[in-house]
Parts: structure tokens; sequence; C-alpha cells
């Protein structure tokens, strides 16, 4: 038995000797949960509710840079689950993660903070909270819609616009 070559298209990707890929963009050099509280208050009643109980949900994107270049993107989900007799649960999760920026031009690097670092955040808070739920007693545990962090982004910008024509300032 010989050892085969690889084909020559096994390896897609360029060789750039080890250099980071050209043009603008970014990577995840760390996630982690920040803050996490699960409260189910009236357990064990709570996990016999006839029907879907109403659920509020708050979403906020926060962004900072630090002084190692690096920048610190924070998803903020809260959940409240009730019905008119009561609270069933309560979920508040602050997921992280921290983003190296390469080649990004000044004028994109909020939109990337607010809309496509949370987008890749998203996947790993909702497992979070399933998680969470599930182990609270839930079945099935709660799944959060995708959240559209693009139009949340944009309905942030609209208000922060209109706020100086609301209170007489220019």
């Amino acid at each position: 038995m010989t050892d085969a070559a690889p084909p020559a298209d096994a390896n897609p990707t360029p060789d750039n000797g080890g250099q980071p890929p050209a043009g603008p963009g970014f990577r995840i050099v760390a996630q982690y949960v920040k803050d996490l509280s699960f409260e189910n208050p009236k357990a064990p009643d709570s996990l016999r509710v006839d029907g879907k109980p109403a659920i509020d949900l708050g979403v906020e994107m926060n962004a900072q840079g630090r002084k190692d270049g690096l920048f610190e993107v924070d998803l903020r989900l809260t959940i409240k689950a009730s019905t008119d007799a009561m609270t069933v649960f309560n979920v508040e999760l602050v997921y992280g993660g921290l983003f190296a920026l390469q080649g990004v031009p000044e004028q994109d690097i909020e939109p990337l903070l607010l809309i496509e670092c949370p987008r890749y955040l998203f996947p790993f808070a909702r497992e979070i909270i399933a998680r969470a739920t599930s182990d609270g007693g839930f079945y099935p545990p709660f799944m959060l819609d995708p959240i559209d962090f693009a139009g949340i982004y944009m309905a942030r910008q609209q208000q922060i616009a209109r706020a100086p024509a609301e209170t007489g300032q220019a």
C-alpha cells in the first residue's frame, strides 16, 4: 500500500504564509456568559400552565473598544413569560464576545459591531436560554425566534436622528 498525494483541490484555501486574509473582516477572539439569571417563581405550579403564556422580549446590543484594540460586544436578552395569573419564568442573559477587526472602514465599524457581531453571538445565546428553561422544568424549552439585528439597529438610528427635533434642539 502506498501513500497517495491528496488531489490538488483538496485544500481550496490558498497558502498565504500564515498571514491573515486580505480585505476587511473580523474574527471572534472569545465568547462568554457575562450574566445569566433564571427565575421560576411559581414552581411547580408554573410548569402546568394551560395555553401559551405571553412573552415579553427585550433585546439590547452594546459595543465598546478596548485598550488592546479589540472590541467587546454584549448581547442582552430578557424574556418574561406570564399569564394573567402568574409570572411563568424570567430569563436574563448577557452574552458577550471579543472581536478583532481588520481593515474595516471607520463608517462600517458601528454597524459591524451592532449587527453582524450580535448575529454571530445569537445562536449560542439562544441555546443557553433554551437549556436554562429546559433545566427549569419547561418542556418544550423556550426557543427564541431569529432576531433582525439590522432592523433594530436601523430603528435605533432613526430614533437618535429624531431626538434633537423632538426636544427642539439642533
